[in-house]
């Protein structure tokens, strides 16, 4: 697994507190909101915060959020390619 991922999915389940999940329970191109993971608009927001805190990217707005959170593996290539 990609080290970037794996990091990623430890982030995601500890600011989430998502306590009954292991990073291993993520499918990299699982889907985070809806019918995936099932996060919601709040979510969304720790989410921009994560990536702002832990990688220095901000979002402009939220379509780009929205691409940008379509999955871990999406997460993971957007911040290697904007860090």
């Amino acid at each position: 697994m990609d080290e970037l991922i794996l990091k990623l999915k430890r982030e995601i389940i500890e600011t989430l507190n998502l306590d009954d999940m292991k990073p291993e329970d993520i499918k990299d191109d699982e889907p985070l909101f809806g019918d995936g993971l099932g996060l919601d608009s709040i979510d969304a927001l720790e989410l921009i915060v994560l990536m702002e805190k832990n990688y220095g990217i901000k979002l402009r707005d939220a379509s780009e959020g929205k691409k940008i959170f379509a999955s871990v593996k999406v997460m993971a290539d957007y911040i290697k390619d904007n860090r």
